[in-house]
């Protein structure tokens, strides 16, 4: 199997980097990488890329590295990891390519092909060709009401979300906000994209998900966070600790501190990065008999990653699909933080 990582941002490297890590348990024989602009600022990266086997070739004009088009006709799969519509804009492009099972493209490509995260709707992505995997916080909500609501969301009543999003990765300088930044609402029901993504995901099972969400942008590079209000049909028949428990990609932590949460993530995760859907924490809730409020921190791009993984492994129909994403999820989510 060759794949092509088309993009080596924030979100095409630590993809990267897991795919040079399971590269033998994903079945994956060469791993090729696209960097549209090759310059002197970002050649020492790609040749650490390069030293860990990685084929980097470009779709600029540099002479160093072979066209992304010669490359393009022997790839099997795709990890479409561009953003602002350049994924979408591809589509066609991959639709001619006489050896591709499939490709899944990121959270802001959203017509890119069937809406999927890792747990929620896996049967109805398998032998699909073109996957838009959500966005982080688009997981997080998700995730937060399959824990309490149920797989299907058959005890939710309603459930309101106010995402409270980091402005930009650690690294960058061209979002970074100085002060708090309301997003529009863009839907009279929905509010946000975020409940929008979350509604469209749950349909492709038939599933009606009575979800609203607002969000806030601050001056932080590190965590997203999200205050949850889950309303349920019926009280819940385990207790909060015992669902947490039982659901490998949801987190907990009795810290505050979303700083805190950032730096342990960088001390002992893969690559340095979170890859839980959702980090609850667990000592400020607040529980009635048919309510559920809270907090939970959301890692950045690690719970989508996750979900990349997954959908390639059900894209190709990987003979051992099931064993190898909840061995690579055992590796990488921590019970508590």
């Amino acid at each position: 199997m060759k794949v092509l990582v088309n993009g080596i941002g924030n979100i095409g490297s630590t993809l990267l980097n897991l795919l040079v890590t399971y590269k033998n348990e994903l079945g994956i024989d060469e791993i090729h990488a696209c960097k549209r602009t090759v310059t002197k600022w970002n050649k020492a990266e790609l040749d650490l890329l390069a030293a860990k086997g990685v084929k980097i070739c470009t779709s600029g004009d540099s002479r160093d590295y072979p066209q992304l088009g010669n490359i393009l006709p022997q790839i099997n799969y795709i990890f479409e990891a561009t953003a602002n519509g350049v994924g979408v804009k591809q589509k066609e492009r991959y639709e001619k390519l006489p050896n591709l099972i499939g490709s899944c493209a990121q959270g802001s490509e959203k017509n890119y092909g069937i809406s999927f995260m890792s747990g929620v709707n896996n049967e109805v992505i398998r032998s699909q060709k073109f996957v838009h995997v959500v966005s982080c916080n688009t997981h997080g909500s998700a995730a937060l009401l399959g824990l309490f609501a149920g797989k299907e969301l058959e005890n939710l009543e309603n459930a309101d979300m106010v995402v409270v999003r980091r402005s930009e990765d650690v690294g960058n300088h061209e979002r970074l906000v100085s002060a708090n930044v309301v997003a529009r609402h863009l839907d009279a029901e929905a509010g946000t994209h975020h409940s929008i993504d979350v509604r469209d995901m749950f349909k492709t099972l038939d599933i009606e998900c009575d979800l609203t969400s607002s969000d806030i942008t601050t001056p932080s590079q590190l965590m997203h966070s999200v205050r949850f209000n889950i309303d349920l049909k019926a009280p819940l028949e385990k207790s909060v600790e015992e669902l947490i428990h039982s659901n490998p990609l949801i987190a907990k932590t009795n810290k505050f501190d979303s700083n805190v949460i950032f730096e342990l993530g960088r001390r002992y995760g893969l690559n340095g990065r979170l890859f839980s859907h959702a980090i609850i924490l667990s000592g400020n809730l607040l529980v009635t008999d048919k309510s559920i409020k809270g907090w939970a921190f959301v890692p950045q791009e690690g719970n989508s990653l996750i979900s990349s993984l997954h959908a390639y492994l059900l894209q190709t129909n990987h003979p051992n699909e099931d064993a190898v994403i909840n061995g690579i999820i055992g590796d990488l989510c921590q019970d508590e933080w």
